[in-house]
């Protein structure tokens, strides 16, 4: 860690973080993993579908940002989900190549038959949920997750026990079962699973250190945004010893979506100075190609990735970054855009612009005007602003200044 871990060339963020008061309540694993769930649980989100090309194209480009593993999908939805999963499996991208399935042996086995390195096995485990959604009985639960995990450890796969709402169970009645199932079936790893995102942040602790006091296993954190604090969440799970991040690009998912990948790792390297290996040149790339692919609507502030973060209107911004250059352009943002892929700031006009915007594209487009005219041009790019209610373009703002000079 370097000397100021909170201000480095490309970031600038709160020497707070760095407290010793701070730090001292945070317990990274060494070693911190992306699992990607962008081809099956982000697929999941309403109105998404992916081909087979699609999938292809999405897994060589987490492959490329550096993505430790990808979940391909559930061979037994489709034949080319199926074909998908096992082309995955055979190509040398770099990641893990894992797929999901329900915790019965026939699913298992079209893993196995994919070639996969691991499988992620889901089973109900909160009682409302097997009882009103399911309508299991208890036992059979249990049964069908023994007897199909010790199948998939038996035939060469790492398995990972994923119990769908966990976080919404009477946690000693739920840790029973996992128990259980880890010792009469198997478990190399266990998902914390908050499938309605639905835990407090300061409840995650407490839910970790319930878990781990029970379960000697790795623990994973597969987290969902309904109330938007999948993210917090997942980081207050890593700083308490969870060792895997399920993801997804943009994070796409079904309701309010997954845990968005590009706004973890950024936190991380940013506010931990916590690298785990992710391409962050590669966010904005990857993010607009899964933006392209889905169809999906993504805010122009989205953090991280959105198109406007760095486009720059309000005119007391502007003054800041036209005093601060490009040596301290993290005076004005808290990293610079070059470092996730974004393009450099620029200047823009519209209704929120301020003089100093005026004077700059008056100068860039060589048209005189003294302090007066400058200010008269000000307020007919605010009324115009106010009119069309977007920004102008070069050839409108040239078009305005010209009619309000000439009159």
């Amino acid at each position: 860690m370097s000397a100021t871990p909170w201000k480095t060339d490309n970031w600038l963020t709160s020497q707070w973080n760095f407290a010793p008061e701070v730090v001292s309540e945070i317990n990274f694993p060494d070693e911190i993993q992306v699992h990607d769930v962008t081809l099956r649980d982000g697929e999941q989100q309403t109105g998404v579908a992916f081909d087979y090309d699609d999938k292809i194209r999405i897994a060589e480009a987490l492959a490329e940002a550096g993505v430790h593993r990808i979940e391909a999908g559930m061979p037994v939805v489709s034949h080319q989900d199926a074909r998908v999963v096992a082309d995955l499996a055979k190509r040398n991208l770099g990641p893990e190549i894992f797929s999901f399935s329900r915790c019965m042996v026939d699913d298992v086995q079209r893993a196995v038959d994919a070639g996969v390195t691991g499988v992620v096995m889901e089973v109900p485990s909160s009682q409302h949920l097997i009882e009103l959604g399911y309508r299991w009985e208890f036992e059979r639960a249990v049964e069908l997750s023994i007897e199909s995990t010790k199948f998939a450890h038996d035939n060469g796969l790492k398995v990972v026990f994923f119990p769908i709402d966990f976080s919404r169970s009477e946690l000693k009645w739920v840790l029973d079962l996992i128990e259980r199932v880890g010792t009469e079936g198997h478990m190399d790893a266990l998902a914390l699973v908050d499938t309605m995102g639905a835990t407090s942040i300061h409840a995650m602790p407490y839910f970790v250190r319930a878990v781990k006091q029970r379960i000697k296993k790795p623990l994973e954190a597969h987290f969902h945004q309904d109330y938007g604090l999948g993210v917090a969440n997942t980081i207050m799970a890593l700083a308490e010893g969870v060792e895997v991040i399920h993801s997804t690009v943009l994070g796409l998912g079904e309701r309010a979506g997954n845990v968005p990948m590009e706004e973890t790792v950024m936190a991380l390297k940013t506010l931990y100075d916590k690298d785990i290996g992710i391409r962050i040149d590669k966010l904005k790339s990857l993010a607009d190609l899964v933006r392209d692919i889905s169809g999906v609507k993504v805010p122009s502030n989205r953090p991280v990735v959105g198109d406007d973060l760095f486009r720059v209107e309000s005119g007391i911004i502007v003054n800041w970054l036209l005093n601060c250059g490009e040596e301290h352009q993290t005076e004005v943002f808290p990293f610079r855009p070059r470092m996730v892929g974004q393009k450099e700031p620029e200047i823009v006009m519209g209704k929120g612009s301020g003089i100093d915007s005026v004077n700059d594209r008056l100068a860039r487009f060589q048209i005189t005007a003294d302090e007066k005219q400058a200010m008269d041009v000000l307020l007919a790019v605010k009324d115009w602003g106010l009119k069309h209610k977007r920004l102008m373009t070069d050839d409108e703002f040239r078009k305005v200044a010209e009619a309000t000079l000439g009159a």
